[in-house]
């Protein structure tokens, strides 16, 4: 780590890690089977059980079966309507109806109607609502003031329009962050980067066509299910409130439930636990759609209570991390010496991924501890899913010795160290996230102590200090590995 002399004045440091951010960590392998809290278990809940429960868990056996609409033919029963279809199907209304060139809700037994799949989600495009006409003074041929009708400006959502541009460049691989509704400094900056290697937008209008195109619809609908409880933590508290997330300026902030705040953990209650889990249902569907959680809240101000299994969530329309798929497949690619990769870290604030000449993707990073900075090129090896930290709370950089003397006995400025090694167990709340990509100096395969890895705290990454070497959030971690093969040159810029 780095010495305590190059932290930033003031630096806030992550909740239960304010002493830990000084010793030595390294990192370590878990094992899939470790990844959740262990399948078998009843899962804690945090809704009322059954009547025909007296233990307070819930289990598989104790819930109706799950219900769900595949995309394909789907005829019509008795008792149903298009939102509960749309609902099962995981899509809207309004994109079913466009989907099905229904003109109206009006549907009937026996009727069959198509469930678009992803693919074709994509290619909907909304019709365009026609204007809405509006009365002005006209002056006539005698100076007299009549009133003549003339075309008034559709309105816009405005929050609406930024998180459909945000999903969009999301898709494209051009992370901004958390998805928050507004049109900050980064998300500015990356579309900047995106229209300069995709010729074409140019005007707004273009921008919105082609985001309608990618993503069709700013939000989509999520209902948490119960293997979701698997990842986590069963409530101490009823619930939370986060900080509050920034409005556009001039805009009416929408009230989100209120919560009893969670107590922050200490490291102590972070060394104990056998799987660093969510701490609540809304950060797991925060984290799971790419979104700040204050967001996620107002999106959704009709969620009174902690959220249990069937509740729907108002969410981006993103494509979904999947915790679950952590250990699933190869986290790297193969290297292709017809597309190679190469990746960029520049100033210090955003990755750039390119295949051959092409920008595929732009991530934000940043440095988990301040003055951390690499310098000409190093090397992505080999990446680690679901990585555990261990320390023996050794300091990093111990101050220098001091000789004794007779009004100052020598005492030990370090304290004791750990005759064993102590873990932070794996999981999405571990500081370094769901993955770790080891890096090395050029032309060497030994792994530095700082790697490219997930965060714990997506929302204040950037902000408080932490344990780690260069942090992205876990989707974007995710999306990096996939395309990081071993081998491939990092640059700093």
């Amino acid at each position: 780590m780095v010495p305590a002399s190059a932290q930033a004045p003031g630096q806030r440091v992550q909740p239960g890690l304010e002493t830990a951010v000084k010793w030595k960590w390294w990192v370590l392998p878990s094992e899939e089977k470790d990844w959740g809290f262990p399948a078998q278990e009843s899962v804690v809940l945090p809704a009322q059980p059954p009547a025909n429960s007296a233990s307070g868990k819930v289990t598989e056996a104790a819930l109706p079966p799950a219900v769900s609409i595949s995309p394909g033919d789907y005829e019509i029963k008795r008792g149903d309507a298009l939102a509960k279809i749309a609902r099962k199907a995981g899509i809207s209304v309004e994109q079913l109806k466009i989907f099905n060139a229904l003109p109206n809700d009006t549907i009937r037994v026996g009727q069959v109607l198509k469930i678009p799949s992803l693919a074709e989600l994509m290619s909907i495009v909304p019709p365009t609502p026609p204007p809405v006409a509006q009365i002005v003074p006209e002056e006539s041929k005698k100076g007299k003031k009549s009133k003549a009708i003339v075309p008034a400006e559709p309105v816009v959502d405005l929050e609406a329009e930024a998180t459909l541009l945000e999903v969009f460049l999301d898709r494209e691989n051009f992370s901004c962050g958390p998805i928050d509704g507004n049109r900050g400094a980064a998300f500015e900056q990356t579309l900047a980067i995106y229209r300069s290697t995709h010729p074409g937008l140019t005007t707004p209008e273009e921008l919105r066509n082609k985001a309608v195109a990618v993503a069709d619809h700013p939000y989509t609908i999520y209902q948490l299910q119960l293997a979701d409880f698997r990842f986590i933590k069963a409530p101490e508290t009823p619930d939370h409130v986060p900080m509050a997330h920034p409005t556009r300026k001039g805009a009416k902030p929408v009230a989100a439930p209120q919560a009893v705040p969670l107590t922050p953990p200490t490291y102590e209650a972070l060394a104990a636990e056998k799987y660093m889990a969510y701490r609540t249902a809304w950060d797991f569907v925060a984290e799971k759609f790419h979104c700040d959680e204050a967001f996620l809240r107002s999106l959704n101000p009709r969620i009174k209570h902690a959220p249990a299994v069937g509740t729907e969530f108002k969410v981006p329309n993103v494509l979904p991390f999947e915790v679950e798929k952590c250990f699933v497949g190869p986290l790297q690619s193969a290297p292709d010496p017809a597309k190679p990769v190469t990746a960029v870290i520049a100033e210090f604030s955003r990755l750039e991924i390119r295949q051959g000449e092409q920008l595929v993707a732009v991530m934000p990073v940043s440095r988990a501890r301040p003055g951390l900075r690499g310098k000409g090129t190093w090397t992505v090896l080999a990446a680690i899913p679901g990585p555990r930290l261990a320390t023996r709370q050794e300091l990093s950089n111990p101050p220098k010795p001091v000789t004794p003397s007779a009004s100052a006995p020598l005492t030990d400025p370090i304290g004791p160290t750990l005759a064993a090694d102590q873990y932070l167990a794996a999981g999405p709340r571990n500081p370094v996230g769901i993955c770790w990509i080891n890096l090395a100096k050029a032309k060497t395969t030994t792994p530095l102590p700082y790697g490219l890895h997930g965060t714990s705290i997506p929302n204040r990454m950037k902000t408080y200090e932490s344990i780690g070497g260069f942090r992205l959030t876990n989707w974007d971690i995710e999306r990096a590995a996939h395309l990081l093969p071993e081998g491939t040159p990092l640059v700093w810029k």
